[in-house]
């Protein structure tokens, strides 16, 4: 790493960290830690919204699986808006009322603490997963800068973020949240031209060779639920999004530390569309280094054309194309905006931590009790955390393996949420019934692929792994309505 980049880099972590901890306060209440008093202005959250969905795993996977194959991730992101409309019409007013700083309180409310409990256990695991993911993406640009372990590298960042994380509370989050917004979509905006700009040809020939090569696919529009077809990582987006914004304690944390319901929902609007069109911009990027390492095929080493390798080609490129300075500001901007997203988890699982189960335990619990509860979940999520991302080392995308867990341990939380909220007649039984079968759902769509072999294989969920989400919830939403009815029934001709 050239000597100007190296100190970039340097001094821009430095600044940020201090930054974050900056807003360090002796004596400061669970409240302060996990929703900033309710004070925070609506730029600032919808910007920390916006980073909080792009985190390396946009940064560096999006550019890495466009490389890798075509745009038909990309569909994800255009269910966004559809989803995010959802949310601001019906979740954000219901949280808003119900005042907690946890979004699963209203489950207590609606069916029980088992419900709370269960939604709370799989939002805390999916959330290790995602810390995991992003540790991964965080040491792939400084295992091509330093040639280190990348075990060293996932220890050394993790210890940081949580440092960071711990000190800073909610307001160093957002606040630090929405410097990396900006300098992110600043990078990706530069780097994006200077790719364009350095083939022969400039754009068209961008668009000839990635034409030539159907790199701007969005996928088959046939209804084959099997394969990654437009139509399941559509209906994929549309499910995880709407838990995103509708029921995700990262998201709703967000909301709640809005001064008001207003600017909560104009924060959740803005933060969230603006994915869109930057998402599109990382899809460039990856599409436009393919076509740059097919022009110049012998500036790209063997090594990256090998299975896992995809996710480290645009590090490679800023490290070696980049003009000096640049690739400093840019590894510095994804290295600190990875370690946002993992602060964002961390503070936020310390929160549901605190507030949905330990709360529930020790209800006689003082204020100091809650905010030690706070730092040493945080200290326990990222130890587990950085545990599971040594075993993520090498996978073939990270966005595919971040996506079929995300899947897996959303558990058919949102079907509990949507059954809570438009089936008012759903009762406890039938929410239980319904959860029971969605989780057998998830666990046999999972799995089967793997343990049904031989004759057992005919009994394996022929499903694409994207659909386990879909599955999930529609069962659980369903079986509730559907035992709902039956219950009326017999009680009306008892």
């Amino acid at each position: 790493m050239r000597t100007i980049d190296l100190l970039i880099f340097i001094v821009y972590l430095i600044g940020i960290v201090l930054f974050g901890i900056s807003f360090y306060r002796k004596g400061r209440t669970s409240a302060e830690y996990s929703t900033g008093s309710g004070k925070i202005p609506a730029w600032v959250i919808g910007l920390s919204i916006f980073a909080t969905f792009v985190s390396s795993i946009s940064f560096l996977a999006l550019p890495g699986i466009a490389f890798l194959s075509n745009w038909n991730a990309y569909v994800f992101s255009l269910s966004i808006p559809f989803a995010i409309l959802m949310a601001v019409k019906f979740f954000v007013p219901l949280y808003r009322s119900v005042g907690s700083p946890s979004a699963y309180a209203y489950l207590e409310q609606r069916f029980g603490t088992w419900a709370r409990i269960y939604v709370a256990s799989f939002w805390v695991l999916t959330q290790v997963m995602r810390i995991a993911t992003i540790l991964y993406l965080l040491a792939l640009p400084m295992y091509v800068l330093l040639g280190w372990d990348m075990r060293i590298i996932i220890l050394i960042t993790g210890v940081s973020v949580l440092i960071y994380s711990v000190l800073g509370g909610i307001k160093a989050v957002v606040w630090t949240d929405a410097i990396q917004a900006i300098v992110l979509i600043a990078g990706a905006v530069v780097t994006l031209g200077i790719i364009m700009f350095s083939l022969p040809g400039g754009v068209s020939r961008f668009f000839e060779v990635a034409s030539a090569h159907n790199k701007f696919s969005l996928g088959s529009l046939g209804l084959n639920f099997t394969e990654s077809t437009f139509w399941v990582v559509f209906i994929y987006g549309l499910f995880i999004n709407m838990q995103n914004y509708g029921i995700d304690q990262n998201y709703i944390q967000r909301y709640m530390s809005a001064r008001n319901e207003k600017e909560a929902i104009s924060s959740a609007l803005g933060g969230g569309l603006l994915y869109v069109p930057v998402s599109l911009l990382f899809f460039l990027i990856g599409t436009g280094l393919f076509v740059y390492y097919q022009v110049y095929a012998d500036a790209l080493p063997a090594e990256f054309l090998e299975p896992g390798m995809s996710d480290s080609v645009f590090p490679w490129f800023i490290v070696n194309v980049l003009p000096a300075g640049l690739t400093g500001l840019l590894i510095a901007s994804i290295f600190a905006a990875g370690m946002s997203t993992i602060s964002t988890s961390l503070n936020s699982s310390a929160t549901v931590i605190l507030n949905d189960f330990f709360k529930r335990l020790r209800s006689g619990g003082n204020e100091k009790d809650s905010v030690k509860v706070l730092y040493l979940s945080s200290v326990v999520i990222s130890v587990i955390g950085i545990i599971i991302s040594f075993y993520i080392i090498r996978v073939e995308s990270a966005l595919d393996i971040w996506w079929n867990l995300a899947g897996i341990f959303s558990g058919g939380m949102l079907g509990i949420f949507l059954l809570g909220y438009f089936a008012g007649k759903v009762k406890n039984v039938a929410a239980v019934t319904g959860v029971a079968l969605g989780l057998l759902a998830i666990i046999w769509m999972s799995l089967s692929p793997v343990y049904f072999t031989g004759g057992l294989e005919k009994f394996s969920n022929p499903l694409h792994g994207y659909m386990t989400i879909v599955v999930g919830t529609m069962v659980i939403f369903f079986t509730g309505l559907l035992l709902t009815a039956i219950i009326n029934k017999i009680t009306r001709k008892k």
